[in-house]
């Protein structure tokens, strides 16, 4: 299942929402029968990363959006609104536009901290999430963790690391436009470190022939400016979690992946042996931890509505709770 591709899911659609501050923001969505998930995605990264999301029988029906200024949304007329709120508040417009008003969030990479301050910020929204890949804070201080760099070390290797390859995009632009995408080029990225063996290889090479056509200047813009983001405490967030982490990951290391949901009741982590592009090296782990979380959620909201006092609304107590949850779930 790991080929699938675009022209494969009828089902997946682009469309365009307007965020609060008038950008026009790209959508996507999938028409697949189940309840709504929300996946705030990496920067700059196509649904090609997450082959199984596609997939007709999934359970589930997704929606997402491209970050600012990529891949067909367009770059906020302020260009300095491009911090983490902002981040946020598109999610929300892509809920608003479907109609959802609470449901599943996931995260890949950059996502997790979208997914985590969005149910930080708005816990009546989200009803599970999980991160994949990812940690919901303090993005350069978890890079490189694996390898044993000092905090403080890997820090300011990685935000200067970052700054210098902006300041050199004019290159790197001209050379990902001239470099093919192809099978030999989808081996050497398998065996660089940040990516390894055991992906689709037309996966990853649809996944490759979208990454190198961004502005690249943009691009480190993007990620330098959710770069003073510290690390987030999340004991206010009751709703269940899931944690899926890249054993060989080199941006964010199981370690500091699970650290945040350590001491949450509702938390479940699950170590895999990938890098730190999980969903195209382990899409089955992807969709069997989504299916049971989306299950773990039914138990918990059913349990919690079972627990609420009767309603003093003689209509409401009419209402069994297991079809008020239904109903939640279904917008």
């Amino acid at each position: 299942m790991g080929g699938l591709t675009r022209a494969d899911s009828a089902s997946m659609h682009e469309h365009d929402v307007t965020s609060p501050d008038g950008t026009r923001i790209r959508g996507w969505r999938t028409d697949n029968p189940g309840p709504p998930v929300l996946l705030c995605p990496g920067l700059g990264t196509a649904p090609e990363v997450w082959p199984m999301l596609l997939v007709p029988d999934l359970g589930a029906r997704v929606l997402s959006w491209y970050p600012r200024g990529t891949m067909g949304s367009d770059r906020p007329a302020d260009e300095s609104r491009i911090e983490l709120a902002d981040h946020v508040a598109d999610a929300l417009a892509v809920l608003d536009a479907a109609g959802v008003r609470r449901c599943v969030v996931m995260g890949w990479s950059v996502g997790v901290m979208v997914a985590a301050e969005l149910a930080r910020r708005h816990p009546e929204r989200v009803s599970g999430l999980m991160f994949t890949a990812g940690v919901p804070g303090d993005l350069f201080g978890a890079m490189l963790s694996s390898l044993g760099i000092p905090a403080v070390l890997r820090r300011a290797l990685t935000l200067t690391g970052t700054h210098a390859l902006r300041a050199m995009s004019p290159l790197i632009d001209a050379v990902m436009q001239r470099v093919p995408m192809n099978k030999v080029t989808a081996t050497v990225a398998q065996h660089s470190g940040l990516m390894l063996p055991g992906a689709d290889t037309q996966a990853v090479i649809r996944m490759l022939r979208q990454f190198v056509q961004h502005d690249w200047r943009w691009y480190f813009t993007l990620a330098l400016a959710v770069s003073s983001v510290p690390a987030r405490d999340l004991r206010g967030v009751t709703c269940p979690i899931t944690v899926l982490a890249g054993q060989y990951d080199l941006m964010a290391s199981p370690e500091r992946a699970a650290k945040p949901v350590a001491m949450l009741p509702q938390a479940r982590v699950r170590i895999v042996p990938t890098s730190h592009f999980l969903p195209l090296e382990a899409p089955d782990v992807v969709v069997e931890e989504l299916r049971m979380l989306l299950r773990r959620v039914v138990a918990v909201e059913r349990a919690r509505d079972l627990a609420r006092p009767p309603s003093r609304d003689p209509i409401d107590a009419l209402i069994p709770p297991a079809l008020t949850y239904g109903s939640r779930l279904r917008t």
